[in-house]
């Protein structure tokens, strides 16, 4: 007696076709899924590189001033030398947070995918019995 698998390929061929292009539109869904959240990352990634850079570019310019202001800076000036280069260093570290976060994502990458081969493999057992 053969396989009841094998009999459904040789008698109902399109329903293992039908089958395979649901496997391939799930796989599409959750590829499309993993890219979007890999870009959102990335995008987050570079604004913390890219306010890194601006905060320490206006640190070294906020130092050289405070230097050229030592005999008698004024309180205000120090609070100035001190929030602008703190603005931008702020957005990189909230940039870094959001660009790490995201751990429901990555947790649930291809989960229905395994989900679906799971109940497959269990219906092909259950057919062998």
């Amino acid at each position: 007696m053969l396989h009841p698998l094998f009999h459904l390929i040789a008698t109902q061929p399109q329903l293992l076709g039908d089958h395979a292009q649901a496997y391939g539109e799930l796989i599409s869904t959750e590829l499309a899924t993993q890219a979007a959240v890999l870009k959102r990352r990335t995008l987050y990634g570079a604004l913390a590189l890219c306010f890194l850079g601006v905060a320490i570019v206006l640190a070294g310019v906020a130092l050289m001033l405070w230097a050229t202001l030592v005999p008698a800076p004024a309180q205000t000036t120090v609070w100035v030398l001190i929030l602008v280069p703190a603005v931008p260093a702020a957005l990189a570290l909230a940039c870094y947070l959001l660009a790490r976060s995201g751990g429901t994502e990555e947790d649930a990458a291809f989960a229905e995918l395994r989900r679906q081969l799971q109940a497959d493999m269990a219906l092909l057992r259950g057919m062998g019995t």
